[in-house]
């Protein structure tokens, strides 16, 4: 009996194009887990203001980023997909699938159909409905529909993980020495995201972690998880920041935003940051442009000398070993 494996990433366009880029915003834009929004408003706003404006300015940015192996998100994905398949071979079936775009949760789905057991484990860390709630609805909605549902492990999140936190850790050591400061920059969200889990009033500095993490809430998961990295490299409180980027429309997001930090950095004298995302297990179009390039060109503006960009855990050998933990396939 062989168990299978659902690795499950957010997506991407096929093509850097204007028509491709539509395609994939069409489809990520109408999910009512990422605009919580009535359905008419929803389609609306997508329909008549951020497809025909967001299309072209998008596409431009993934064409800044593409390479020839397509975009950095896919193949740094099925590179992971592919390695952890060779590593445990031959009693686990590796498939991945993309909840927006290809391949899809539902290709991947058939992949693994001869699987009595499946673990389904969206490689987000921190848990949000946007990202991981979505994901999740989506692979129940497809199994549902089998006459044989297999066995279920569904992994929420893994943002304080010890095999998590060590791989961010190995990867951002040879590094911390040649900066000044950290700056941890995660996936932002809308505040009203977190009042419908529980969050009556969104906090916007220090969260109280123990209580909120455990509710599901993303942002003390996400300052969690940098409090656990900065304490395995040994950084003082002034030596790092956590901040939000991404955001997009006139609601309220949470807090602190990632390009509104800078101008507090600069005013401590700060010259030199070293900006890491770990909410992005795979570079992609928001570690890559939005802040290795428009980031940079925004704290070089201001005065900053240098924005270095620590790379994500991509397909390295200790992130193969953590999944291998955290999906607790050792046992």
């Amino acid at each position: 009996m062989k168990h299978g494996i659902l690795l499950i990433n957010l997506g991407t366009p096929d093509k850097a194009t204007t028509s491709a880029v539509r395609r994939y915003l069409r489809e990520f834009l109408s999910d009512r887990r990422v605009i919580n929004l009535p359905a008419p408003l929803r389609y609306f706003l997508l329909y008549f203001i951020i497809l025909p404006f967001r299309s072209s300015r998008s596409a431009h940015a993934y064409q800044a980023i593409w390479q020839k192996e397509g975009s950095p998100l896919s193949y740094h994905s099925k590179n992971l997909s592919t390695k952890l398949q060779e590593k445990l071979k031959p009693h686990y079936k590796v498939a991945l699938g993309m909840r927006y775009g290809n391949p899809s949760i539902e290709k991947a789905l058939i992949e693994l159909q001869n699987c009595e057991t499946i673990t389904v484990l969206p490689l987000y860390p921190q848990y949000s409905s946007a990202a991981t709630g979505s994901s999740i609805e989506k692979t129940l909605n497809l199994l549902k529909t089998k006459d044989l549902i297999p066995s279920l492990r569904i992994i929420r999140d893994f943002h304080s993980h010890p095999s998590f936190i060590n791989a961010e850790v190995d990867i951002l050591k040879p590094l911390i020495k040649d900066h000044e400061h950290i700056l941890f920059s995660y996936h932002g969200i809308p505040e009203n995201h977190l009042h419908k889990i529980g969050c009556k009033e969104v906090c916007k500095d220090k969260c109280p972690t123990t209580k909120n993490k455990d509710i599901g809430c993303y942002r003390a998961q996400c300052l969690e998880t940098t409090n656990l990295i900065a304490k395995e490299l040994g950084l003082k409180t002034n030596e790092y920041s956590t901040s939000f980027q991404s955001r997009f429309g006139k609601t309220p997001w949470i807090k602190p935003y990632t390009d509104k930090i800078l101008d507090d950095l600069i005013k401590q004298g700060i010259k030199n940051i070293l900006v890491v995302c770990p909410s992005f297990v795979a570079d992609c179009l928001e570690t890559i442009e939005e802040i290795g390039i428009r980031l940079k060109e925004q704290w070089l503006s201001l005065g900053g000398k240098e924005l270095s960009v620590a790379p994500c855990l991509n397909d390295n050998e200790i992130w193969i070993n953590a999944i291998i933990d955290i999906a607790e396939l050792n046992k």
